[in-house]
C-alpha cells in the first residue's frame, strides 16, 4: 500500500501532464479563506472552482477597460 506522500506525488505528476492546469500555493488571511469556503458552500462547487470564476471574472473586467496596445502587453505575462 502506498504512504500518503507516494500517493500524493503520484497525483501531482497526473496533474503535470495536463498543460491546462498549474499548481497555485499561497496563505491568505482567515477572513478571505472563511470566504472561500462559504462561496463554495453556497453555490455547491469546490473552492478551487470558485477561485477559477473570480480570476476569469477580474481578467475579463480589465481586460474590457483595456485599449490594444495595452491588452496585449497584459497579455504578454504568460508565466
Amino acid at each position: 500500500m502506498a504512504s500518503s506522500a507516494q500517493r500524493q506525488r503520484a497525483y501531482r505528476q497526473r496533474a503535470q501532464v495536463d498543460a491546462n492546469q498549474r499548481r497555485v500555493s499561497a496563505w491568505i488571511s482567515a477572513e478571505a479563506a472563511l470566504g472561500l469556503r462559504r462561496l463554495a458552500r453556497h453555490h455547491g462547487v469546490t473552492q478551487r472552482e470558485i477561485i477559477e470564476r473570480l480570476v476569469i471574472a477580474a481578467q475579463d473586467e480589465v481586460m474590457r477597460g483595456l485599449a490594444d496596445a495595452d491588452c496585449d502587453q497584459y497579455l504578454g505575462v504568460t508565466a
